[in-house]
């Protein structure tokens, strides 16, 4: 096996992806500034996050082919000039349409990092390491989303908002630079025939889910509106043939031969109940303490760090017990956490303590770490070599799928309570009626991702370790 200097290697990549992920999240503390600056509704500033899913969306399908049809190095530096740029017009962006072309160069930047990080660690690391490096990978990514609002919250209350990105560009420069110096092609280049037909499927089936789904999260007629049910639709008929497309192919798009192993599925399936979790408590735990609480952007964001970076510093741990003993250990009790943890944010009320809601917090954060990377990293062990491209692809593009539909659930059950509770309140402008129907509202969302936790753990049964023996496979290519 070729020697590669791993360390240089991750430490490019890993600071690119931070930056990325942290400019991600800390433009969601600053949604409100925006809409006073550039004079724009809540709706037109979601775009600003929609936008970016959606571009997450359509490039993350095509990620399989492009790692197999570029080098390493020429997915690398195209990542990053066009996260360099969309951040350079970010820092300078003087409307709401400036930032929005920003924000999806930094999309297209951060939908080729992420599948090249997990790719390049599969070929780089041999399988006894990997829990652990792919420990680092979840370190970024759950550390980034948890500095990026606490920053960004004290950025926006000293300086403005254009300091986010004037903040990252400098990280991400040096990213290029030791990326340039030190990051090898990892993979063989195929060159396979790129189908347009595919292309153009995919498009239409991610991108219109996840466009339907974001939509039905903005409130308005939400999934009564006929713009939300023509996407999902059209969307759904599209994956239909794009599957079917991929099945009948020599040489797909994306692989869905990926399906085939067992614990690829289980550890896939683990992950997405994951990223539900996580993205409808995180959408809802903030709103809950800045409505119902009356807490500050700052204090919020400094009330859910402990919990995040617990959960990030975990991450590699985490993935050396993974190397050592096997996800089984570590998956099944992290799952008992996480839904005895909602189980108690269910009863959350305006009245509840901080430190109760930081030590809940925290709980839920350090047993989501026992189970995202240890799930991952054992499904995608079971891939043969040759499926590495697909099977990140399939996952990565599923993650984002299910971040939408997370999402957009989370919002709609926490709109329906409120609107209960207010239809049935003899005060419903009280702004004390107000915060308790957030409150109710915020309950129902925990017991969603209490069930949803609830059907994992049943999955999780399941989960048997993977023996990776690729010695023999590569004798018998």
């Amino acid at each position: 096996m070729k020697q590669f200097n791993t360390r240089a290697i991750m430490a490019s990549l890993l600071i690119c992806g931070f930056v990325g992920m942290f400019s991600e999240t800390a433009l969601n503390i600053a949604m409100t500034n925006l809409m006073d600056v550039f004079q724009i509704s809540a709706a037109t500033a979601q775009w600003l996050t929609t936008g970016f899913l959606l571009t997450l969306g359509i490039l993350m399908p095509m990620t399989g082919l492009l790692l197999q049809r570029f080098t390493t190095r020429q997915l690398f530096i195209s990542s990053l000039a066009s996260s360099i740029v969309g951040t350079i017009i970010a820092a300078l962006a003087v409307n709401f349409e400036m930032l929005m072309v920003a924000r999806v160069l930094q999309a297209i930047g951060m939908g080729l990092l992420i599948p090249l990080m997990f790719n390049t660690i599969l070929v780089v690391y041999p399988p006894d390491k990997r829990g652990a490096a792919m420990g680092f990978v979840g370190l970024v990514i759950m550390f980034a989303p948890a500095t990026g609002p606490t920053v960004a919250g004290l950025l926006i209350e000293y300086l403005t908002w254009h300091y986010i990105f004037w903040l990252s560009l400098p990280f991400l420069v040096i990213g290029l630079l030791v990326g340039l110096k030190y990051l090898e092609n990892v993979t063989e280049v195929t060159k396979p025939r790129i189908d347009l037909l595919s292309v153009v499927l995919s498009t239409l089936g991610f991108g219109g889910v996840v466009f339907g789904f974001s939509k039905a999260g903005e409130g308005g007629q939400g999934w009564a509106s006929s713009l939300v049910v023509a996407s999902i639709g059209v969307g759904l008929l599209a994956l239909v043939l794009f599957s079917l497309r991929q099945s009948l192919m020599k040489e797909p798009m994306m692989n869905l031969r990926v399906f085939k192993y067992p614990m690829y599925i289980v550890g896939l399936l683990l992950v997405l109940s994951c990223t539900m979790i996580i993205l409808s408590s995180m959408i809802i735990l903030p709103m809950f303490l800045q409505d119902s609480m009356k807490l500050s952007a700052f204090d919020t964001g400094l009330m859910l760090l402990p919990g995040s970076a617990l959960n990030g510093i975990l991450s590699p741990r985490m993935g050396r017990l993974f190397d050592k003993y096997g996800p089984k250990w570590l998956v099944i009790p992290g799952l008992v956490i996480v839904a005895a943890m909602l189980w108690f944010f269910a009863s959350m009320s305006t009245v509840s303590s901080i430190v109760l809601i930081v030590a809940l917090h925290i709980g839920l954060m350090v047993g989501i770490s026992m189970v995202w990377m240890p799930a991952q990293t054992n499904g995608l062990n079971q891939l043969p070599p040759e499926l590495y491209p697909h099977g990140t692809a399939v996952m990565n593009t599923l993650q984002q799928v299910a971040g939408a539909i997370g999402t957009a659930v989370a919002i709609s059950i926490l709109s329906s309570g409120m609107e209960n509770y207010l239809h049935d309140s003899a005060a419903p402008t009280n702004p004390n009626e107000i915060a308790n129907a957030m409150a109710l509202g915020s309950q129902h969302v925990f017991l969603f991702a209490m069930i949803v936790t609830l059907i994992g753990l049943a999955l999780a049964v399941f989960i048997r370790r993977v023996v990776v023996n690729h010695a023999a496979n590569h004798s018998m290519h």
